[in-house]
């Protein structure tokens, strides 16, 4: 190929894909020339979020500051960030109700979230598994996910008090019930998606099924079990706050429900911004999980 057809060739490409070129070593006697080796088009919506983010939360905050500034919002209803940062400076210090300092709630909720997740990963995982690869197991497990998971978890909750008393026993296990189900129904939809090809691929080459299951299906639904991850840890905090209503006397969730009943809002909205906070870091953390596991799943 002649320098001027490489050249030609080169602004044309450079012309319909002026962002997503991407070239590599130079091909026999251009004397150092470049081409193209593959067109690379980005998915919708991907790119760095940053500094959206960041500036979301700037703007946030300040139109917060402002609202409560003017005086718009009665305190009662919308405290100040000054305020809200004032309450968690109290709350870590033991100065609210109950005396307890702010890292020992703190450390009472993580226990019972993060405790209940992970059993619920534990379980739900392998049920999962089960009802996308076994037709017995699909019928047993189904129809009891479907009929408990749009419940909210204050339905059965008097329920679970009853069974199993007031003490840890009874939040951990509403949490768990509140994480199971989407980890259960993202794991199934994981191995139902998995292609035919591959199923058929392992086992022509001799796969016995538990190494089918290890080695082809699990790996397939790794992003849909990630994803039910994601969803459930959410979910869990969500029912946090219902789960420290029984008798507890320690937990952010506990924190919050006291401090609504002497109308301390600015204890409030700190307790749901640091839930949110952790929550949020959680999240962030799954998604570095997800780059690492599935680093397909990001091209």
């Amino acid at each position: 190929m002649s320098r001027d057809t490489t050249l030609i060739s080169r602004s044309l490409l450079e012309s319909a894909w002026p962002d997503t070129l991407d070239f590599v070593a130079a091909t026999p006697g251009s004397a150092g020339q470049q081409l193209p080796a593959a067109v690379v088009h980005p998915r919708p919506g991907s790119g760095k979020t940053l500094g959206i983010t960041l500036l979301t939360i700037v703007t946030l905050i300040v139109a917060w500051w402002w609202v409560t500034a003017q005086g718009w919002i009665k305190p009662l209803f919308l405290p100040s960030p000054s305020a809200v940062w004032n309450a968690g400076v109290q709350a870590w210090n033991g100065n609210v109700q109950g005396g307890l300092p702010l890292l020992q709630h703190l450390g009472w909720s993580l226990l019972r979230v993060f405790g209940a997740f992970l059993l619920a990963a534990l379980t739900a995982v392998p049920v999962g598994l089960l009802m996308g690869t076994s037709r017995i197991a699909r019928g047993i497990f189904d129809p009891l996910l479907e009929f408990y998971r749009p419940l909210p978890p204050l339905a059965y909750l008097p329920l679970i008090v009853i069974w199993f008393g007031i003490d840890e026993t009874a939040k951990i296990l509403l949490i768990y019930l509140a994480c199971f189900a989407p980890i259960a129904v993202a794991t199934r939809a994981g191995v139902t998606g998995v292609l035919s090809e591959q199923i058929h691929a392992a086992l022509s080459m001799g796969a016995s099924k538990w190494q089918l299951i290890a080695h082809v299906i699990l790996p397939a639904a790794l992003p849909d079990i990630l994803t039910g991850l994601r969803i459930a840890i959410g979910f869990g905090w969500t029912t946090l706050v219902a789960a420290e209503m029984v008798a507890a006397t320690a937990g952010v969730g506990q924190l919050v429900l006291n401090a609504s009943n002497f109308l301390r809002t600015d204890i409030v909205l700190m307790g749901i911004t640091l839930i949110g906070i952790i929550a949020y870091l959680f999240d962030l953390a799954m998604r570095r999980l997800e780059a690492v596991l599935v680093p397909w799943q990001q091209r």
